[in-house]
């Protein structure tokens, strides 16, 4: 009993800083690493004690056990908090965890992310904002949100907004799971390495054998990736996914010869219309904003706007991860039934407390 005693009193973040590299763990393996506001706030109390701190000069997020660094955040409980009328308690936590997003860009010393295994949604935000991003043969990178009858955020817009020809609209419509090929084609990743060296390098970090930079260090372990698919794939992908809505990506799709494409056309029209033009919108707006924090703005009026009026998140939630019955009843349910000025409304949402207040 004892061990089990000391498991659960472990913090759910660990946080340690030894010869000069402060380490921050995400430390919920059972969860693969899911986010929570205790999380996003012990991350955000390490970055503040060690900015300033001489005896730390780089920074290394990772994740505990081998599933992955991180599979999102608790979508169970934002679905609670909708459905009890507690949206305003969810802004609470995407607020620090933008917040965070946008500290970990920011961060004045070198901040390295080991993106090994599955790495969605908020993984992607604490992860994929950082200086040196490194993928393994085991990673699993994506932004999945519209599966749930939401939309990408934690500044994801911004980086598929920047994501080669139109593969950004692809992998947020379609939710798309890359390997460490296509993240570091698409621009989420920097370097692979593969997992068996992951420990030599943290080892690296913190001894700075010559060379001493970490982006010196990580190219002595650095692999070059193979082939992307994604890149393979950039012809049809291109072709469909410019078109100006979601229903002419599809109709596109359906004209393509390729049988991949014929596959994304039938999963768009299982997933939430609401989310789909939401999500096309959201980031070819993106392209056009001046930086990451105006994405995080934009991205948390999108997902208040979502968590206040529109039925589809916590349905989504229900059939794909509380019930698992994979059978949502999207309103509406159509493409066709949508309002004409929806995006905009949606992008024009204005939530009642500021993201940066």
């Amino acid at each position: 009993m004892t061990d089990l005693a000391d498991a659960a009193a472990e913090p759910a973040v660990l946080v340690r800083a030894d010869r000069g590299l402060g380490r921050l763990t995400l430390n919920r393996p059972r969860a693969i690493n899911a986010l929570n506001l205790e999380m996003v706030q012990r991350m955000h109390e390490a970055l503040d004690a060690w900015e300033h701190d001489p005896e730390v000069d780089v920074v290394l997020l990772d994740g505990a056990g081998e599933r992955g660094l991180c599979a999102g955040g608790d979508v169970r409980g934002l679905a609670e908090q909708v459905t009890s009328g507690r949206a305003e308690d969810a802004g609470v936590f995407f607020r620090e965890e933008y917040a965070l997003n946008a500290r970990i860009a920011e961060y004045p010393k070198p901040f390295v992310a080991f993106a090994d295994g599955v790495t969605m949604g908020g993984g992607i935000g604490v992860a994929g904002h950082a200086r040196i991003r490194i993928v393994t043969e085991h990673s699993k990178l994506a932004m999945p949100e519209t599966r749930i009858g939401f939309t990408p955020d934690v500044g994801g817009t911004w980086l598929l907004a920047h994501a080669p020809g139109r593969l950004g609209e692809y992998l947020g419509l379609t939710g798309h799971v890359m390997d460490a090929s296509d993240a570091v084609y698409a621009g989420f990743a920097d370097h692979l390495v593969p997992r068996e060296n992951l420990d030599a390098l943290r080892d690296a970090l913190e001894t700075r054998a010559d060379p001493s930079s970490p982006s010196e260090l990580v190219l002595l372990f650095d692999e070059t990736p193979g082939p992307s698919r994604l890149s393979s794939a950039r012809e049809w992908i291109d072709d469909a996914f410019a078109a100006d809505t979601v229903a002419e990506i599809v109709e596109r799709l359906r004209r393509r010869a390729e049988p991949e494409a014929s596959a994304a056309a039938d999963l768009l029209g299982e997933l939430s219309p609401t989310g789909l033009a939401v999500t096309l919108a959201a980031i070819r707006r993106a392209r056009q904003l001046p930086g990451l924090r105006a994405a995080l703005a934009q991205e948390y009026g999108l997902v208040m706007w979502f968590a206040t009026t529109q039925p589809d998140l916590p349905e989504g939630i229900r059939a794909q991860v509380i019930d698992k019955d994979r059978a949502p009843r999207w309103q509406p349910a159509t493409l066709t039934d949508l309002p004409a000025d929806l995006a905009d409304t949606a992008l024009a949402h204005r939530p009642a407390v500021p993201i940066w207040g």
